[in-house]
């Protein structure tokens, strides 16, 4: 069967090859998804939305994080408008990779403040352990003191915890049972019912060997055990792996009460979309780049249109695919480019320096497969905007 052949646009630019010539590439007449959520959802859908750096500030940006307050709250206005929540102040918003813990409450305490406003739009947030340095963690009690300090700060400001993954639990722990003792009692004091999130090492390498163990199917019986145990305080967990099949196994495992969150970014339309025995919720850092298209498909998945959720997520999987390929850790640089490329924010630089992490190639082929995929908002600015990265990068127009 021959693949449908897309309309072109009369719009084009010169993009680079992998064998270093170049073509002129032009555009599909791609289609306008709507602004605002069309419909209802029958999935818990989060967007980990990234921040926007403040471009104008002065400041040494592998060292000192600047934030521009108003285009960040802004983009989370765009992601609420189209029905998703925000996965606050987590790895999208380069926590760990130049967003620091005091930035990051602040962050917390202004989307806290803008969700409300809404009449309480969605929005969980990050706690984790990474105001404490991991070489000043000695003790399993300097981990459960760093999470409680974090929890208490972002219960202060009236949020909902996203349990996050912590770099010092993962040196110190040596066994099951010190994840089991610092997940048992931190779960104990929460206020309300948190997301687990367990972030695989592809993401963050200095989570290697998290819940005490290097086998995978172990790491499995651990999590799912301390997830079980302490069901009445968990709303579900997010798993990070990129693993299809183990996700799936997880699901079937949790407490009925426990949901799953995708974290899969290789392959969460078929996750979500779910099988006979269960599907998956989502809590995606692609959701940031694509969230007109999944709130589009997430709709269509609810009004009983299994075909038109996968004709609109499906051309969206190469693209996430693409931003998340290895060095995975790397993967906010495509997110924030898409967020250039769609208007979102004036310029193409981030917290930490991170738009220097992936190479003009990458960039090219972002872009193509953003076209293909319909995700280009405004085709001639983004057009406009990829000429202009290009020439910077010496590859004119």
């Amino acid at each position: 069967m021959n693949k449908p052949v897309l309309p072109v646009s009369s719009l084009s630019l010169k993009l680079p090859k992998a064998d270093r010539s170049i073509e002129t590439y032009r555009l599909a007449a791609s289609p306008a998804f709507p602004s605002r959520l069309e419909g209802t959802l029958n999935r818990v859908a989060f967007s980990a939305a990234h921040v926007v750096s403040d471009s104008m500030a002065d400041v040494d940006p592998w060292l000192n994080a600047a934030v521009d307050w108003d285009r960040t709250i802004a983009f989370r206005e765009h992601v609420w408008d189209l029905g998703l929540g925000v996965a606050e102040a987590m790895d999208t918003a380069q926590r760990g990779m130049g967003l620091d813990w005091p930035t990051s409450l602040e962050l917390i305490q202004r989307s806290v403040r803008a969700a409300k406003a809404r009449g309480h739009a969605l929005v969980f947030s990050g706690a984790g352990t990474d105001h404490l340095a991991v070489e000043d963690a000695k003790s399993l009690d300097d981990v459960i003191r760093a999470y409680e300090e974090q929890i208490a700060a972002v219960e202060k400001a009236g949020g909902r915890i996203i349990l996050m993954a912590s770099r010092a639990l993962a040196k110190i722990g040596r066994k099951p049972d010190d994840y089991a003792k610092v997940y048992d009692r931190v779960l104990s004091q929460v206020a309300e019912p948190v997301i687990i999130h367990w972030l695989g090492d592809m993401f963050d390498p200095a989570l290697r060997n998290y819940w005490g163990t290097s086998n995978l199917d172990e790491a499995m019986d651990v999590a799912v055990e301390v997830i079980n145990t302490n069901a009445s305080k968990v709303d579900g967990v997010k798993v990070s792996l990129l693993d299809e099949q183990r996700e799936i196994d997880m699901r079937r495992r949790l407490d009925k009460d426990v949901k799953m969150y995708t974290g899969d970014d290789f392959n969460y339309a078929e996750l979500i979309a779910g099988d006979a025995q269960g599907f998956s919720h989502a809590l995606l850092g692609i959701f940031d780049a694509i969230a007109p298209a999944a709130s589009y498909a997430l709709s269509r998945l609810a009004a009983g249109d299994a075909a038109g959720f996968h004709d609109v997520l499906g051309p969206t999987v190469p693209l996430s695919r693409h931003i998340f390929k290895a060095p995975t850790r790397f993967y906010k640089t495509g997110i924030v480019f898409m967020a250039y490329l769609n208007g979102h924010q004036d310029h193409f630089n981030m917290v930490g320096g991170q738009e220097s992490t992936r190479s003009t190639l990458h960039l090219a082929e972002l872009f193509r497969l953003a076209d293909k995929a319909g995700l280009l908002a405004n085709p001639e600015l983004a057009t406009r905007r990829m000429k202009d990265v290009l020439a910077t990068r010496g590859i004119e127009s």
